[in-house]
């Protein structure tokens, strides 16, 4: 649709009259906002649940109460299951035609693509009903409001960016997209992730700006009076998976990691401990704790957290919010800004005239920049201040002088910001990623309407077989999140969720000669992990782990697995989504050997997506939501290292430099 925004607001879900949720465990994942739905739910006039998802969650649950559709496809297999779904609206004719022929490209491409993509054909490849399918279309076909959510489910699987474009297309097929309890929130799985995206910080151009488009490049060049050849534009952004290989190969020899603990995190770990093992990468680690990457880094700089730094964040929904400093950071951690303004200025970086680069030295004289660089763009802050920040609970961008209190909803007009000399890309090949050229893309004619993005299934580049006969699929449980940085020392999170756990579904496990506890290794052709079993509620032929669990709490370096691995990432696949970049998490195949007895049930909470097969076999967890909480010390807990200030950080054994921020003079 031009630029990666979501359209409408979380009040929607007050209007809408079905939810469709495609890999989207919103339940374990935005539990907030999975409030306002079962609040829907249980009031008057409930919408209908759709949920896609291989894993009987909390929301497959809702779904099949509420007399909506569970719809669990084999892991790799969304876009199959999607051209199904969008067969059945064309073939039924639950179309807004005037909206298509008036707002659209590309309708008659996306007809001959999904025509042979019947349901019966998607069953035999995604292992879901077919009448099944035919049920949730008709839901979609038939509702006059639908809200469809997205994430990781789809964002972190084979073909991700085609199935995810296949959820805006069957709401431009309807014409639900700009109205009141219509649109698609395509979710974040970070807070403020929907601001690094606007800053450029997943290495596209600041305010949505096109790479490819020379007037957006000296646009960036004015505003900052440098040269436009310093302004990275020659090739298409670098991503983080490319990062690392160009690390591997050696082209790149200082690695600096902000906030991020790619050493839990990354797919393929034994290849990524191998890549920070290298004596020719120097790695500089910015964290607030010392993390398992933090422990391989050369320097370790340690950095404030939340409540002890100032600044604002953006939610999904485009809402900006100021968050204030509550605390001084301990010891010697300082802000992220601090801390790079401090390189910048110790770098001496000079725009054309000579002056700092960098005009400004506070988060507020940031944001003020900021506002600058989004001036005329669709992600316009230029109306937005502090002291507005301050009056409320968060306002909605664009806010300009057409807006000064915020825009709730987008695209109310139909007009798209598809148009060559605003949009922010050409677009991709769904297939290959190849990236369209202007004249291409010109060549389209789009003149704001939307794209409705059409592309074939193709299966996975790694599926099960006669050596690793089962699908991987690795998510969250409500309990942690990400790798446990934060939440791995909080009493209450450790109890409910104390460690890994490998999920089985109960035929799987029969036929393994496995029960409830039984310690299992998974293999994978990358890697092993090991784990108690969880009997639950999966479908046949799929495994599931979290993939929260590192080693930082665990004896030894900390850094690595030692003799016990645990994380899930040592099984996944070096292969990333040939458009989103982002890795195949959701993609692969695996083995499962017993390989003890069970001592007790696995630490997998009885609360959420993992509850047992037979809920009377294990007892309730204890620490979280519809839970009992203790907060007095438990016996055996593990240890809760000290934030990273207080720590020395290195290779493991080599006795690496905790500096301060770069704070102290030379």
């Amino acid at each position: 649709m031009g630029s990666p925004c979501i359209s409408l607001g979380y009040s929607d879900i007050e209007a809408t009259d079905a939810v469709f949720l495609f890999g989207h465990n919103m339940a374990e994942t935005q539990t907030v906002l999975w409030m306002r739905v079962l609040d829907r739910i249980h009031g008057p006039n409930p919408p209908r649940i759709v949920a896609v998802d291989p894993r009987t969650t909390k929301v497959a649950e809702a779904a099949r109460a509420a007399g909506g559709v569970h719809l669990a496809p084999l892991p790799g297999t969304n876009q199959a299951l999607m051209n199904a779904l969008t067969r059945e609206v064309i073939h039924n004719g639950w179309l807004d035609e005037d909206y298509i022929a008036a707002h659209t490209l590309g309708f008659d491409e996306l007809k001959a693509t999904v025509e042979p993509c019947t349901p019966e054909h998607a069953a035999g490849i995604c292992r879901v009903p077919a009448e099944d399918i035919r049920r949730a279309a008709q839901i979609f076909g038939t509702c006059e409001r639908v809200l469809s959510t997205v994430l990781q489910g789809f964002f972190q699987s084979h073909q991700a960016t085609a199935p995810s474009c296949a959820v805006n297309n069957l709401h431009l097929l309807r014409g639900m997209l700009g109205r009141p309890g219509c649109g698609i929130l395509q979710m974040n799985g970070q807070p403020t992730a929907q601001n690094t995206r606007e800053c450029g910080s997943d290495g596209d151009l600041p305010g949505f700006r096109n790479w490819d488009n020379p007037d957006h490049v000296r646009q960036l060049a004015d505003l900052w009076n440098v040269d436009p050849m310093i302004i990275p534009h020659w090739a298409p952004p670098t991503h983080a998976m490319q990062i690392w290989r160009y690390c591997e190969q050696g082209s790149i020899g200082l690695l600096w990691i902000s906030g991020t603990n790619p050493a839990v995190s990354l797919p393929e770990l034994p290849r990524i401990r191998k890549i920070l093992e290298q004596d020719s990468l120097f790695t500089i680690v910015q964290d607030g704790f010392l993390t398992e990457t933090a422990r391989y880094a050369d320097v370790v700089l340690p950095a404030a957290l939340w409540g002890e730094k100032q600044g604002t964040f953006t939610n999904v929904n485009r809402t900006v919010h100021l968050s204030d400093k509550a605390v001084e950071p301990p010891g010697q951690a300082r802000s992220d800004l601090d801390i790079w303004l401090d390189y910048a200025r110790r770098m001496d970086f000079r725009d054309k005239d000579g002056a700092p680069l960098i005009k400004w030295s506070d988060p507020q004289g940031a944001f003020e920049a900021w506002k600058e660089c989004t001036r005329g763009r669709m992600v316009d802050y230029t109306g937005l201040t502090y002291d507005k920040l301050r009056g409320g609970s968060g306002v909605p961008w664009p806010v300009n002088e057409e807006a000064p209190e915020g825009t709730d909803r987008l695209y109310t007009d139909a007009d798209f910001p598809t148009h060559p000399d605003i949009c922010e890309t050409y677009g991709h090949d769904l297939l290959t990623g190849g990236v369209l050229s202007a004249q291409e893309y010109r060549a389209k004619n789009p003149g704001g309407r939307a794209f409705l993005k059409a592309a074939a299934y193709v299966p996975p580049p790694e599926s099960p077989g006669e050596d690793y006969p089962f699908a991987l699929t690795t998510g969250r449980t409500v309990y942690h999140f990400h790798t446990r940085t934060k939440t791995g020392r909080s009493r209450p999170l450790r109890r409910a969720a104390s460690g890994v756990w490998v999920e089985l579904s109960v035929g799987d496990a029969r036929r393994l000669g496995v029960r409830e506890g039984d310690l299992v290794r998974l293999e994978s052709p990358r890697g092993a992990m090991q784990a108690p079993v969880r009997v639950g509620r999966g479908r046949d032929g799929v495994v599931f782990t979290p993939f929260h669990y590192g080693y930082w709490d665990q004896p030894g370096t900390g850094a690595a697995p030692g003799d016990d691995p645990r994380a899930a990432n040592e099984l996944t696949i070096t292969e990333w989504e040939p458009v989103s970049k982002q890795p195949l998490y959701k993609t692969g195949a695996v083995r499962v050997t017993k390989i003890a007895e069970a001592t007790g049930p696995s630490p997998a909470p009885t609360t959420t997506a993992s509850a047992p097969a037979d809920p009377d076999s294990v007892p309730p967890t204890v620490g979280g939501p519809d839970a009992e909480v203790r907060e007095h010390p438990h016996a055996g807990e593990p240890p809760q290292p000290a934030r990273a200030p207080e720590e020395t950080a290195g290779r493991p054994g080599s006795g690496g430099t905790t500096a301060s921020a770069i704070g102290q003079e030379d």
